[in-house]
């Protein structure tokens, strides 16, 4: 082998070395437990949103209105990718700034992003009436929720035992150890009522997001029953409108780690909606 050819081999070893040393530090393991912000639905003052009705329902007009509702703007491509820079990643198709449409995406894969990172970018619209979800921008927005992973911790609603404030976007990730399972048991519970719990709620998802494996909407006073996962994450999202509030809730989750005979399910009630 020649001297050029070695010192390209060499060099190619070096940046692949390096290439591995900077994704371990995003997406570490440490005891166990995978470290990243790949769920993380809000940063840098960008955050997610989708319609009330689900995923890909808002027109152009409908998505300003959305964030101006919340108290913020369309984000900008600028403003989406400082956010991404620091971990947001969403594989959702959104509305921002005049009228853009993309998503931003930290680690590619098969079915997000066609394999690449960055803002990927379906760029301006014309036709203002398709429907996607939207970025919104509020560096002053009410933050709450977060990534755990502590094997036993309780969760309050925002200023707990107070009421929770309007307005509120929460969303907690709850990630254990691989082979673990997360238990939920509700010690206090009241959300805004009313009959489709579309004005204040908390919902689960028995997975990394709020895409997959909805469990159930909650609101009213009636404690929701137990829950245990199928795998080791669960999320859990709590939403509060700008007018009613409530007393809010307290839950704690800890570590199964063995499965049992039969998965806890939760119990429909007229307060929870189903996943049709």
């Amino acid at each position: 082998m020649s001297l050029s050819h070695k010192a390209m081999r060499t060099c190619s070893i070096i940046w692949l070395v390096c290439l591995l040393l900077e994704e371990a530090g995003a997406w570490g393991f440490k005891d166990g437990i995978l470290h990243n912000s790949i769920w993380l639905e809000q940063a840098a003052g960008v955050y997610h949103r989708e319609s009330r009705k689900g995923r890909y329902q808002l027109t152009y007009k409908e998505a300003k209105a959305v964030c101006e509702f919340e108290g913020g703007k369309l984000a900008t491509y600028d403003q989406l990718e400082a956010a991404r820079k620091i971990g947001f990643h969403v594989c959702s198709a959104g509305w921002f700034d005049k009228g853009r449409v993309g998503y931003p995406i930290v680690k590619p894969g098969t079915n997000c992003g066609f394999g690449r990172v960055g803002i990927i970018d379906y760029g301006y619209r014309l036709n203002k009436s398709e429907r996607w979800d939207v970025y919104c921008y509020n560096p002053n927005g009410k933050q709450c929720g977060g990534i755990l992973t502590e094997q036993h911790r309780l969760i309050n609603s925002p200023g707990y035992p107070d009421e929770y404030e309007d307005e509120q976007i929460c969303y907690w990730h709850i990630r254990l150890r691989y082979g673990q399972r997360v238990q939920l048991r509700f010690l206090e519970f009241d959300v805004e009522d009313d009959t489709a719990c579309l004005s204040d709620y908390l919902e689960i998802y028995d997975s990394y997001d709020d895409v997959s494996g909805f469990v159930g909407r909650f609101c009213g006073d009636d404690l929701p029953e137990d829950f245990i996962s199928t795998g080791n994450v669960i999320t859990l999202k709590f939403l509060s409108d700008s007018s009613v509030t409530a007393g809010g809730f307290q839950l704690e989750y800890f570590a199964v780690d063995s499965p049992t005979n039969s998965p806890a399910n939760i119990t429909a009630s007229p307060t929870m909606l189903s996943n049709e």
